[in-house]
């Protein structure tokens, strides 16, 4: 298994992924050009995990200064349970570290009963003190 740095060249592989990963749930925000001003805006900030040479794990973060963001965390079904997303995880949230950023959040779909035991069994708490709110300017889909 080889963990490294994601880069824009992984995009028809990280969007196979996404694709595949049940719960996911893909927007305009994922096309190649987004992911891409993504990436230049948080270097160092997201992973892969590749096996065969082929992208089977993904992690995306940035922060705003304050706080961390996560996104896309995702593994291949057939390499669940080996510790390929405890990994990304781990490289992410010490990344985020290294710029300083000590809390981090992670939106999850309130169908994806998958991620929120993902992240509940590893200490991420689920807040019920603040509810997410979104605008798009321009007009296009709210959610």
């Amino acid at each position: 298994m080889i963990y490294r740095e994601m880069d824009i060249s992984d995009y028809g592989q990280l969007i196979h992924l996404w694709r595949d990963v049940e719960g996911m749930c893909l927007r305009e925000a994922d096309s190649k050009e987004c992911i891409s001003k993504y990436l230049l805006r948080n270097p160092n900030l997201s992973f892969v995990a590749e096996a065969d040479q082929k992208v089977i794990g993904t992690i995306m973060s940035g922060h705003d200064g304050k706080r961390g963001y996560l996104q896309h965390l995702a593994v291949a079904e057939k390499y669940r349970n080996v510790g390929v997303a405890s990994m990304l995880l781990d490289m992410c949230v010490t990344s985020l570290k290294t710029e300083g950023i000590n809390k981090s959040h992670i939106h999850v779909l309130s169908s994806n009963y998958l991620a929120k035991d993902y992240w509940k069994n590893r200490g991420w708490c689920k807040r019920n003190d603040i509810e997410v709110f979104s605008y798009i300017n321009g007009g296009g889909e709210n959610t």
